[in-house]
């Protein structure tokens, strides 16, 4: 959730949010101060913000790291439309502990589709610095319907099933004019762009022809861009402002 907060509403790298901003924040959503204080402390230690004290409070701002890793997730969860690629490369290991080793970190950036143990794919270019694997492109795939299912899980389409019936509901309750509060604003945006990204970051960008029929990302995401034009980014300045009102 911390990461989300820093990731929305403090990317810029002269952001910086105030540990009572951040409790305020939390304390809206239901998270307890101890448990903020342990994300802390925790996102401080794993590289992904720093601290500084200012008289007896503290400021908190994402690390160079931080930044790179939200900027990098930032088009998939923003994004307007799914992506569409025009070009996709498949990239095949051989047995040695080496190649296999380049296609494990490989799969690492999460913008890959393991086939089976030694093929994965993805879209766009070949990377152009392969060593071990062998790599090929191509602007035309045939899909079957075991690759469909593997796209595109049961799980996974359960969790959309079950985000499309929750944002159907804010939808409706939420005014078209959003709310007066910016402090709700922003923790209404927070709460959508949390459980957004806790499903659309679980898996690689892919077209429509990848997934099942009934996949329902693309309703999903034109929910979460409608409603989020109803919650506009609250200026940090303004948020910190309101604290002391």
């Amino acid at each position: 959730m911390l990461v989300t907060i820093f990731g929305d509403l403090a990317q810029n790298k002269s952001d910086q949010v105030s540990g009572s901003l951040i409790t305020a924040l939390t304390s809206l959503v239901g998270i307890k101060a101890e448990a903020t204080r342990v994300a802390l402390h925790r996102l401080r230690k794993e590289g992904w913000i720093e601290s500084t004290r200012v008289g007896r409070a503290s400021v908190h701002r994402l690390t160079d790291y931080g930044r790179t890793q939200s900027a990098a997730a930032a088009p998939r969860i923003y994004a307007r439309e799914t992506a569409k690629p025009d070009i996709w490369h498949v990239l095949m290991s051989s047995n040695s502990e080496t190649s296999r080793k380049e296609l494990s970190d490989l799969l690492l950036t999460g913008e890959y589709i393991l086939l089976n143990p030694s093929t994965a794919m993805a879209a766009g270019s070949m990377p152009p610095d392969l060593e071990d694997l062998l790599g090929f492109e191509t602007t035309a795939i045939s899909v079957p319907d075991w690759l469909t299912e593997l796209c595109g899980p049961e799980s996974l389409k359960t969790a959309y099933d079950e985000f499309w019936t929750s944002i159907q509901v804010i939808d409706d309750l939420l005014p078209t004019t959003g709310v007066d509060d910016p402090m709700k604003t922003a923790a209404l945006r927070v709460l959508l762009v949390h459980n957004w990204r806790r499903i659309i970051l679980r898996h690689p960008a892919l077209p429509s022809d990848f997934l099942p029929s009934d996949w329902k990302e693309p309703a999903c995401r034109e929910a979460v861009s409608r409603i989020l034009d109803r919650l506009p980014r609250p200026q940090l300045a303004t948020l910190e402002a309101r604290l002391s009102t």
